[in-house]
């Protein structure tokens, strides 16, 4: 199944949070276009499996290990893995995110730091790695998989919003930084898709994980004098869904 004429063929690639929903349609897009793949989840088991259903789907180079991307130490584990495993990297996803979904006044301590820890401050630690390796090759994309809730507030998203917001300004401001040496950052910003993440009734009109995976595609594939920066996608139809992801 992979693209031998792809520009991402022989590619390496890393997505986080790889095992289901968005992650895992822009993991099996990589693989079919002809990148190495590896992809992380919390828990090995269900990363090596979800990486055994990948390969025998797309017949191409995947791997898996466990990382907490909240965690630096875990972070920087899973980056020495795909050096070992692939000897470099082109491609980082940052797709790993959470979700707790309460008022202020009723969202505990430990919610609001693991939803700061993972969505903002993991793609600090999995950017930073990056862009170790990007200046050993002198290119390089990083994709960041935000949400609609990083431009629009809702009432018991205080935590998630925050996350969002900051990941939209370090995204921005990360971009600024790396412009000038081949690197390009891009952020996708989708609405409700259907993972089953959040709340929203029935999941028929909502978009699906393959549609965000040919939007990463899109931006991977770009001519390397172009760089598209953000991209907002929402379903083409109202479902009357508050949370956006």
């Amino acid at each position: 199944m992979n693209s031998p004429t792809s520009p991402l063929n022989n590619r390496v690639a890393l997505v986080t949070g790889g095992t289901r929903g968005i992650g895992r349609a822009i993991a099996k897009m990589l693989l079919i276009e002809g990148a190495s793949v590896t992809i992380c989840g919390r828990d090995q088991g269900k990363t090596e499996t979800a990486a055994g259903e990948l390969e025998q789907e797309t017949g191409g180079k995947v791997a898996a290990k466990a990382a907490d991307v909240s965690n630096h130490e875990q972070v920087g584990e899973l980056f020495r893995f795909v050096d070992a495993r692939f000897g470099g990297l082109d491609v980082l996803v940052n797709n790993a995110g959470v979700g707790v979904f309460r008022a202020v006044a009723d969202l505990a301590v430990e919610d609001w730091k693991n939803t700061i820890e993972t969505n903002l401050s993991g793609v600090f630690y999995c950017s930073r790695e990056a862009l170790f390796r990007f200046g050993n090759n002198g290119e390089g994309h990083i994709v960041n998989i935000s949400s609609l809730a990083g431009r629009n507030a809702f009432a018991g998203g205080a935590a998630y919003n925050a996350s969002k917001f900051g990941l939209m300004g370090f995204g921005e401001a990360m971009m600024q930084d790396v412009r000038s040496a081949n690197v390009r950052v891009s952020t996708v910003l989708p609405g409700s898709v259907a993972t089953g993440f959040g709340s929203g009734g029935g999941e028929d009109w909502k978009i699906w994980p393959e549609d965000i995976a040919e939007v990463v595609k899109m931006l991977l594939v770009m001519p390397a004098r172009t760089l598209v920066s953000a991209v907002e996608v929402r379903p083409s139809k109202s479902g009357g869904a508050q949370r956006q992801r």
